[in-house]
């Protein structure tokens, strides 16, 4: 099966998404596999027997969120220029959403920018990170603040590598895949809520209807200017979480299940959201025993980060709610005491 991003607000050429058993990739020069310790062991030699380049070369960074800075993109860089790749070679992002992320990057400032193929190895990465041409690191300040839009030049979904992704990693993708049904198909939200994605054939067409959710988005809204921003729903939250807890104890994922019952609290606090809609919502979050609560040590401090978020913008937040199940709302900067009161339900010592 196979998916087009087409880009029409560019002149630059679209790509495809190719889902289903990887196929034969032959590049044209020089190549370089970008992966982490865990990914190779399991799955490069499968890799390698796929993919033809003129050299093909490995290089690989340590494995974790933690790891996804300015020192790990100089070391993949350092290895390019090692291997004396150039403007005509190609870079392979082989792991989940953190190689992708820094390999779509790397791509993006070597030699002023190379192309790069991505080849997702975890579920998030398949329904959403790998998509769409956002790449960056993070730093001190928040998650993914440096960074460049930078399309791959082809997707190549195989759901062969998640058959050694641990129970947490798949949890992190579901996350990732209702966060689509809530923003964009109620019919699709539903249909989640009556099929187990742990059958191979369901979680298939879930990365499927994923997938051209997330590329008519893309296809609409390349640069985040419009529509785009609806993928942020839950992710205002999830980013300072993350960045609170040092990018070590959540998966990316999990902060965005957790930041999605964040901002549906919002959505109750202003009369957007119904109670039994947001309960639907955590109850489909709770049956992959993705997490749903978070303790903030103080409420003022955890609201103050949100103007470190790439959304925010002349002192201003914004978040993205659901005004009911495959309905969204742009709220641009709520009352300041309105998201407060939201916080304090989940700072330590609340009995809410």
């Amino acid at each position: 099966m196979k998916i087009s991003i087409s880009l029409p607000q560019r002149s630059e050429r679209g790509y495809t998404i190719d889902i289903g058993e990887l196929p034969k990739v032959e590049i044209d020069g020089k190549a370089a596999v970008i992966t982490n310790p865990k990914v190779s062991g399991l799955h490069l030699r499968r890799l390698l027997e796929r993919v033809e380049a003129r050299e093909l070369y490995i290089v690989v960074v340590p494995d974790g969120e933690e790891y996804k800075s300015m020192e790990s993109i100089e070391f993949i860089l350092d290895r390019l220029f090692d291997h004396r790749l150039d403007r005509h070679s190609t870079l392979i992002a082989f792991g989940g959403g953190v190689i992708g992320d820094m390999t779509g990057f790397a791509a993006s400032i070597f030699q002023r920018g190379i192309d790069f193929i991505q080849i997702p190895t975890t579920l998030l990465a398949q329904v959403d990170a790998s998509v769409g041409g956002k790449t960056g690191i993070n730093n001190r300040f928040g998650k993914n603040l440096v960074g460049a839009f930078h399309q791959p030049s082809a997707v190549y979904i195989d759901t062969y590598w998640l058959k050694s992704l641990p129970e947490r990693e798949f949890a992190a993708g579901v996350a990732e895949i209702v966060k689509m049904a809530v923003m964009f198909d109620k019919s699709f939200f539903e249909w989640l809520e009556s099929h187990d994605l742990k059958s191979d054939d369901n979680l298939k067409e879930a990365i499927r209807r994923s997938v051209e959710l997330k590329a008519d988005v893309v296809n609409e809204d390349e640069k985040e200017r419009g529509v785009r921003a609806v993928l942020n729903y839950g992710h205002t939250f999830a980013h300072v979480i993350e960045n609170f807890s040092g990018y070590g104890s959540y998966l990316h994922g999990e902060a965005v299940a957790i930041g999605m019952v964040m901002a549906n609290e919002l959505a109750l606090a202003m009369g957007i959201l119904s109670e039994d809609e947001a309960e639907r919502i955590k109850r489909l979050l709770l049956r992959y025993d993705l997490p749903v609560d978070y303790r903030i040590d103080s409420a003022e401090r955890f609201y103050e980060q949100f103007f470190l978020d790439k959304k925010s913008h002349d002192n201003t937040i914004t978040f993205i709610v659901a005004e009911s199940i495959g309905r969204y709302r742009i709220l641009k900067s709520p009352e300041r005491e309105l998201v407060l009161s939201v916080l304090k339900k989940f700072e330590r010592g609340s009995d809410d």
